[in-house]
Parts: structure tokens; C-alpha cells; sequence
């Protein structure tokens, strides 16, 4: 009955919407995004799913944004050429969201967000409808059907729905994992700034430390703290919590003969030739 009340009242807050343009169904091909496609047709709204291409999301979800029928939209710049340009994101710069997510399509979009995904989210999202400010002053009526849903009401619902989710959330048994999450690949908020996700991908690794080198020879003055040395700055990044760390580690300390070889070391991690 819980959930039912849940559904009800994002069918009510969908089929609220002003339908004199056209309205954005923000779809990254997650399961949040799955549910709030089955919702928008449950509606009977008129809306256009548009999924913006992040060119380093998980392998599948290209395919099943296709196959829900979704519009898929080219970034101005792919992660490897922002890289290029503008050096790695981290936890306090993530840059590259704002060039390929986070920008205006229409006046009114769909999203789904929900607030128990983390704290951030639930301090930041208190209503279901709300004003968003893009770059460039540009401004976006946000609709989100399925703010306070659970993971368990997410679950639920595709279960009851027969929705068929993107390969990331099943096991090698078919087992649908709602705790799972869709995302860029070696994302910055993820674990150790994505080394999980670079240990299965190790090949798009080696990608990014060489759009990162050449973003090192076309800025003098970047990576000075790591000697301009892009093994240094990943060896970091993954493995060190201070500079201290760091230094002991890639210089030995007391002990110069112990002192770690960070492209060696990377390449032994993930098992490819850098």
C-alpha cells in the first residue's frame, strides 16, 4: 500500500506538468531512470527520454538506452578530450559533469532523483519540484517523481513492472542487485577516486594516463607536486592518503633502495603495459 501511494503520487506530480513545450525525461540508463520512464507512461504524458552521452559509462548502457527507444545526445567534448584539456577530475573539481550532464535541454525535465541515495542529496532536495540554474544563467523547471522512494520501493516496482534494467545491475546469475549503481566510469566520488572501476577497465586506464600526459605537456605549470610525472599523481590518488604518504613511499624515506616505482607499480596493479 506504501508504494501504491508512491505511484499515485508520481503519476499526480507528472501529469501536473505544464504541457505547452516540450518536457525532458532525463534518462542516464539506471534503474532510477527505468523507473521513471515506466512512470511517464503510466502518465500518459508527452515527453522525449534523452540520455546524455558521458562516453565513459559502463558497456551495456548505450545499448539499452537504444532499446528503451531513448534520444541520445552527443557531448561537446568526450571525458578523455576534457582530460586533455583540463587535466583528471577529483572530489572537489568534477568539472566534467558540468560539460557532459549537467546542462539545459528543455524548460521542464523529468529526473530520478532520490533523496536516501546520500546525505548531500537529501539536504539539496527537499520538494519534488524545483528550479535548477544551469551554466549561463539558464533555468529548468526539475520534476522528481520519486524523491522519497527506497531502494526496496525501487525493487519492488521493477519487479511487479517486468522492467528490464542495464546488464550492470545483474549478477552472473541473472540476479537483479538494486543496490548497484550506474555511473561514469572511475568517477571521482567513487571508491579511491574510481580504482575499482579502472581495475575492470584497465584499458580505458591506460587511455586516460595518456590524454592526462598530454595535458601534462601542454600545461608547464601543472603536477609540479608530483614532479610532472602522471604515474606519480595516479600512484597517489589510488594508493596514498597524504603527501607525506606519498613521499615516504616514492622516495624510501630513510631507506632511498625502497622507494617505489609508481609506473611499475600502476602497471602490476592493473595488470597492462602503460
Amino acid at each position: 500500500m506504501e508504494l501504491k501511494r508512491k505511484i499515485d503520487f508520481a503519476i499526480k506530480l507528472l501529469q501536473s506538468i505544464p504541457q505547452d513545450g516540450p518536457i525532458e525525461l532525463s534518462y542516464s540508463g539506471g534503474k532510477d531512470s527505468d523507473v521513471i520512464l515506466e512512470l511517464a507512461k503510466m502518465a500518459g504524458i508527452p515527453f522525449e527520454a534523452i540520455y546524455k552521452n558521458t562516453t565513459i559509462d559502463p558497456p551495456g548502457t548505450i545499448a539499452h538506452c537504444k532499446e528503451n527507444g531513448v534520444t541520445i545526445l552527443k557531448p561537446k567534448m568526450s571525458f578523455l578530450q576534457i582530460v586533455e584539456q583540463r587535466g583528471t577530475p577529483s572530489r572537489f573539481a568534477r568539472f566534467c559533469c558540468e560539460i557532459l550532464k549537467e546542462y539545459k535541454v528543455y524548460n521542464r525535465a523529468i529526473q530520478g532523483i532520490r533523496r536516501c541515495e546520500s546525505v548531500a542529496r537529501a539536504k539539496r532536495y527537499k520538494e519534488p519540484e524545483m528550479c535548477r540554474v544551469y551554466s549561463k544563467n539558464e533555468k529548468v523547471r526539475i520534476y522528481l517523481p520519486i524523491l522519497e522512494w527506497t531502494d526496496e520501493d525501487v525493487a519492488q516496482f521493477i519487479q511487479e513492472r517486468g522492467i528490464k534494467c542495464a546488464p550492470v545491475y545483474y549478477d552472473e546469475n541473472g540476479q537483479f542487485h538494486v543496490e548497484r549503481r550506474l555511473g561514469c566510469v572511475g568517477c571521482p566520488l567513487a571508491y579511491k577516486n574510481g580504482l575499482r572501476d579502472y581495475e575492470k577497465y584497465p584499458k580505458l586506464f591506460r587511455q586516460i594516463v595518456k590524454a592526462k600526459t598530454r595535458f601534462y605537456d601542454t600545461h608547464p605549470n601543472a603536477g609540479k607536486g608530483f614532479g610532472r610525472n602522471v604515474y606519480n599523481s595516479f600512484f597517489f590518488q589510488f594508493f596514498c592518503e597524504t603527501m607525506d604518504d606519498y613521499r615516504a613511499i616514492t622516495t624510501g624515506g630513510l631507506f632511498p633502495e625502497l622507494a617505489v616505482d609508481t609506473k611499475k607499480a600502476l602497471e602490476e596493479h592493473f595488470g597492462i603495459e602503460l
